[in-house]
């Protein structure tokens, strides 16, 4: 944001974050019905978009409008507003599947799988959610009901509920665009909520180092182990019962499953949350910042015997490097994303690195100081020294500028910006 201040320009930077707020609706069996064929249309419509923007190789916003928005309006009967939203929506998904493709997620280049994510139209499931922007959705928080549009007419009643906090925050700080999710026979919506952002801590009297892990989901530098035996067993169980119910193939034993679905992952995302929170609080409490290891890509590097692959495509690493960096920007605690190679290898003490330092799974034993420690805590204790040396090398140095004594003509002695490296002669 800009402001005038005198007869000057000022930039003013307004540090908030953006977070996603859900609010369920709670629609009459009209109205959950008239939601449902929005959906409906609405995704069939990028359907058609998709298509039409894959056979015309044009992907941009403005491009994909221009090439589509009079034909979706006349062949899928959307208002001008609706038809935008799903325009935008279908070069979103291609912008999206893009950049995954530039940043190597879909393979290498002239790879099978590749060609096979970009050799076709991205589809939407009938069920895609629907963005819907203040147009098409206007908000009375007192009464706690939305003015909807749908493809049915528009519904002025239509009740919400949520966490008062939540809704609070909606009220007052609500951006941007909200997006109509279906779930389980429920309807949502999912808000983007600015929150104002605390100061960043910009001198963290130390680091905190957390080593996410299969077997301990997180050890801390200061010994905290974070075992992950429960969620292991119960990510067995899970596995096991859906195997037993797949195998069954009865009405009831399909209905239990889609009864069951998404369970595990709603447990582990909520084991994350209650690591991530006791990590940034704890890092809060002492002042200090947290060092994460970069983990991006280790699906694809690694390589597992079939017994242990599920085990490694169900760790959630990612979302709970998500959740600690969410809550820690939250909180003003600053975190930093180390390389991760070698700091199973690496003394903490010593930093000599050698495969022969991990005996076993939990056991480390340096061959150079002879240090031994429990393989994880001496993990975290090694990305900690990497954070802190990230955090010294990007920080801003607050050395003043060097200068050289020297000479003017008259033999008097001046003070001189020395000059770079560069300049000598």
């Amino acid at each position: 944001m800009v402001v005038r201040s005198g007869c000057r320009w000022a930039s003013v930077v307004f540090c908030v974050v953006i977070v996603t707020r859900v609010v369920k609706l709670l629609p009459t069996p009209e109205q959950a019905l008239a939601l449902a064929a929005t959906l409906r249309v609405c995704n069939e419509a990028c359907g058609l978009i998709s298509e039409a923007a894959h056979a015309g190789k044009v992907f941009d916003s403005n491009g994909v409008h221009h090439l589509t928005y009079r034909r979706v309006r006349g062949e899928c009967g959307l208002g001008s507003q609706a038809a935008v939203r799903c325009v935008k929506k279908t070069a979103d998904a291609y912008k999206t599947l893009h950049a995954q493709a530039r940043a190597g997620l879909l393979g290498k280049l002239g790879g099978v799988r590749r060609a096979k994510a970009l050799g076709k139209p991205i589809t939407f499931r009938e069920v895609s959610a629907q963005p819907f922007d203040d147009r098409m959705l206007s908000w009375h928080h007192d009464a706690r009901t939305v003015s909807i549009w749908t493809v049915g007419g528009r519904f002025k009643n239509m009740a919400f509920t949520g966490e008062p906090g939540q809704l609070k925050e909606i009220a007052q700080h609500r951006r941007g665009e909200s997006d109509l999710v279906y779930r389980d026979g429920m309807w949502y919506l999912h808000i983007s909520v600015e929150v104002a952002e605390p100061a960043l801590n910009t001198e963290p009297s130390g680091w905190l180092g957390v080593d996410p892990g299969i077997v301990n989901i997180a050890t801390t530098s200061d010994g905290v182990v974070m075992a992950g035996r429960g969620l292991n067993r119960h990510r067995k169980r899970q596995l096991e019962l859906r195997a037993k119910l797949q195998a069954k193939g009865t009405k009831s034993a399909k209905r239990l499953l889609k009864k069951r679905a998404r369970k595990e992952a709603r447990h582990a995302a909520d084991v994350n949350h209650c690591i991530a929170k006791q990590v940034v609080a704890e890092a809060q409490r002492t002042g200090r910042g947290i060092a994460l290891e970069e983990l991006k890509g280790i699906r694809e590097r690694a390589r597992f015997r079939k017994p242990q692959r599920a085990t490694l495509h169900s760790w959630a690493f990612h979302q709970l490097g998500g959740f600690v960096a969410y809550q820690a920007r939250r909180a003003g605690v600053p975190v930093v994303h180390v390389n991760p190679a070698y700091t199973s290898q690496e003394c903490a003490e010593c930093h000599h690195v050698d495969k022969r330092n991990r005996p076993s799974q939990a056991v480390f034993a340096c061959r150079s100081c002879g240090v031994v420690a429990h393989a994880d805590r001496n993990s975290s204790r090694v990305i900690a020294h990497r954070g802190e040396s990230m955090w010294m090398a990007g920080r801003e140095s607050r050395v003043p500028v060097p200068r050289k004594e020297c000479s003017d003509a008259g033999g008097n002695a001046a003070a001189s910006r020395a000059l770079p490296a560069s300049s000598a002669h």
